[in-house]
């Protein structure tokens, strides 16, 4: 039996996500690139190119290895590029995308070579995490000012927006791509690409794909341009777990389960959003509070039902650990990292990387 902790990436149910996101290519025109920022285990990248037709990127190091890893188109993008990375920045990327007008003006002698882009901020997103909205107040996510962007439209071929977040309404995508048209229309016939960035959650179950496609497709015929979609958790959205096992079990008002892992050194991002983990099914007499081994007195898991009492050596399965995760873990405590593992099509497992010692230690200094 594998050892705990570890990712498992069912490449069956990755799949299920790159085929829908294949007829949204088809069906609407438009072109679809991983963001790395979400997701960059490349161990699958061999099954996901075939799907795919490239990477976003928000730094040097994810540019490099969209290029080296997986191929096809590579776009750059950052908050702001430093003048020790921009060479090789532009020597790894297809387009590069200028989050302000200030470094579009800095670099554009430099990226001549380049397809050039710019951010916009419609000022509206999905966003309900003041945290992660780029549209937030005083936001240094892209370029609002109409004026001064059509002051600088000669010197790029195409826009960035991205609005979305965990976006599963076609309702609201659909009102709020109306409202940047309203905004930014007469700028965006001037351009021949746009990317509309990601968080649209159109993978997921019960999502109206061919409305979908129908308005890409029909905003990509009214100004002439390409479309991008950079899906993140929407390609691997529910295609991962992460395995624990129970370490020990106690009682202090609530039942708890402490198991081999941690959400701050594995799961950040359910202590950045204070959100609870996903277990499945999730239903039976016995509740336990599932707790992470780290000192931090608010590693916990969540709350979740199960048929029988938990014991020692039980094996439990964090859902939906794909996104935000293998890209955020970290060292904390010197919890053991879990491994990454993968199950074939086949239903063979592999198991891909094992993290040691020695790669903590390598991590300091």
């Amino acid at each position: 039996m594998m050892k705990t902790p570890y990712y498992l990436i069912d490449k069956a149910h990755l799949l299920k996500n790159l085929e829908k996101i294949s007829y949204v290519r088809k069906a609407s025109g438009a072109k679809a690139l991983l963001a790395l920022k979400c997701f960059a285990t490349w161990s699958v990248f061999d099954l996901m190119r075939e799907y795919m037709d490239g990477t976003t990127s928000s730094s040097l190091y994810e540019v490099k290895l969209g290029r080296q890893k997986f191929g096809g188109e590579t776009h750059a993008y950052s908050v702001a590029y430093g003048d020790d990375e921009i060479d090789e920045v532009l020597a790894n990327s297809d387009k590069i995308i200028f989050n302000s007008i200030g470094q579009l003006s800095r670099f554009s002698e430099k990226a001549a070579g380049v397809a050039k882009g710019l951010r916009l901020n419609p000022q509206v997103s999905s966003s309900d995490f003041d945290l992660a909205d780029p549209a937030r107040p005083f936001s240094r996510l892209g370029e609002w000012d109409v004026e001064k962007i059509a002051g600088v439209i000669d010197q790029v071929s195409g826009f960035m927006i991205h609005n979305n977040c965990e976006n599963a309404d076609f309702g609201l995508f659909d009102r709020m791509l109306g409202q940047i048209e309203e905004r930014f229309g007469h700028l965006l016939h001037k351009v021949k690409w746009v990317s509309l960035g990601g968080g649209i959650h159109f993978t997921g179950e019960g999502y109206p794909l061919d409305d979908f496609c129908a308005r890409l497709k029909a905003f990509a015929d009214r100004y002439s341009v390409q479309v991008y979609l950079e899906p993140g958790e929407a390609a691997i959205t529910e295609s991962t777990t992460l395995e624990v096992t129970v370490l020990d079990t106690l009682y202090n008002g609530k039942h708890l389960a402490i198991v081999d892992s941690s959400i701050e050194a594995h799961m950040l991002d359910l202590l950045i959003y204070r959100q609870s983990a996903k277990m499945k099914p999730n239903t039976g007499p016995h509740s336990y509070m599932v707790c992470g081994k780290s000192c931090l007195a608010g590693d916990i898991f969540g709350e979740f039902k199960f048929e029988k009492e938990l014991a020692v050596g039980d094996r439990l399965s964090i859902q939906d650990a794909a996104g935000y995760t293998m890209v955020k873990k970290n060292w904390f405590n010197g919890v053991r990292m879990p491994s990454i593992v993968l199950r074939e099509l086949d239903g063979s497992i592999r198991l891909v990387r094992e993290f040691t010692f020695d790669d903590y230690v390598e991590s300091l200094s």
